[in-house]
């Protein structure tokens, strides 16, 4: 798979990832051939897919890997390459990591947990095989939040390394630290293989992509819708009075969110892109669906239109609810006009 094929595409959440739990009857329903004819329907031309470890393995007995894990991958492979999309195969959460949840990052600092992770990569590799190349990439990691970025480029060097001693020919995607930021974009190393896609997440200003997110602490009591384009208003006197999350929301006071705006945090990404000489993927962007429709609309059509303008493939997060989604969990699209800002 050429490196500039993924432009366009979409995130499948809540499926193989994120799910309420593990439960047969979700991973059968929750996303179908429908879906996918769908997505190939409106334009798109891949899905990042994101799965879960416990899909592949059990904690209790690490190793002993679920076929029925593999098979739902299978599945969706078989699906969209009759719809004709490509497929980023993205473990979301590893064992010992989970992006959303510090209390389990022991990966950082637990040597057996690398193995366990090189183990299961080996595995995928050798169960895929036999996938067309153009077809099926893969995405070692979900946005990582290591004390060290030293740390994360060694730990996927080793999976690297244990991927390519059965293929050499398939794509990587890398992303960098702190859950996949654009501004440790350059702390990522850059590795002597011309199949690595290095990638970034894209949720900026947080204030405006997260509003009123009931997972995010600052933003809950916060509680105040914030327009795109526009400002935080009252953003500074609630930190005045809740300095706590300074670290958190600081970097949005007084700041006009606008095209210039995304344009400016985007920077790092144009950057490493000219220097390196290496194309980009935005792995995931979206606006949080307690925002308004206008909001939603307006910031996503900015971050569209830069990304291709610096020629940098994306995937939206998310097809199918879980609060960014482009339909409801009943199939029922929200809104046609974010759909056709995606595609252009």
């Amino acid at each position: 798979m050429k490196k500039q094929v993924l432009k366009k595409g979409i995130n499948v959440g809540g499926w193989l990832s994120q799910y309420p739990a593990y439960d047969l009857v979700h991973f059968k329903t929750f996303i179908q051939n429908e879906d996918i004819q769908r997505i190939a329907g409106w334009g798109f031309d891949h899905i990042r897919l994101p799965v879960d470890y416990p899909i592949f393995e059990n904690d209790k007995n690490p190793g002993a890997y679920l076929q029925s894990g593999f098979d739902f991958i299978h599945t969706c492979l078989d699906w969209c390459s009759r719809a004709g999309l490509c497929v980023i195969l993205d473990l979301h959460k590893a064992p010992g990591y989970a992006f959303d949840d510090q209390k389990v990052n022991r990966l950082e600092k637990d040597s057996g947990l690398h193995d366990r992770l090189g183990d299961l990569w080996e595995t995928l590799t050798k169960e895929f095989a036999s996938t067309d190349h153009d077809l099926l990439a893969f995405e070692i990691l979900n946005e990582v939040n290591f004390r060290s970025s030293n740390t994360w480029n060694d730990i996927a060097g080793k999976v690297l390394n244990r991927i390519r001693q059965l293929d050499h020919g398939r794509l990587i995607l890398i992303g960098g630290n702190y859950f996949s930021s654009v501004d440790h974009l350059p702390e990522i190393q850059l590795f002597s293989d011309p199949n690595i896609l290095y990638k970034f997440h894209f949720y900026l200003p947080f204030t405006v992509t997260h509003q009123k997110a009931y997972w995010v602490e600052g933003l809950e009591k916060f509680d105040q819708l914030v327009d795109y384009p526009g400002y935080a208003a009252g953003l500074k006197d609630f930190l005045t009075k809740h300095s706590q999350y300074q670290r958190q929301l600081l970097e949005d006071v007084d700041v006009r969110f606008d095209r210039a705006y995304i344009i400016r945090r985007m920077t790092p990404a144009f950057e490493f892109s000219n220097t390196n000489r290496q194309p980009l993927h935005c792995g995931e962007f979206g606006v949080i669906d307690r925002a308004s429709m206008l909001t939603r609309e307006n910031w996503t059509g900015d971050v569209v239109s830069v990304l291709k303008e610096h020629s940098i493939g994306y995937a939206y997060w998310t097809y199918k609810a879980m609060d960014f989604g482009l339909v409801d969990n009943a199939g029922k699209i929200i809104n046609q006009k974010l759909i056709d800002i995606l595609i252009g």
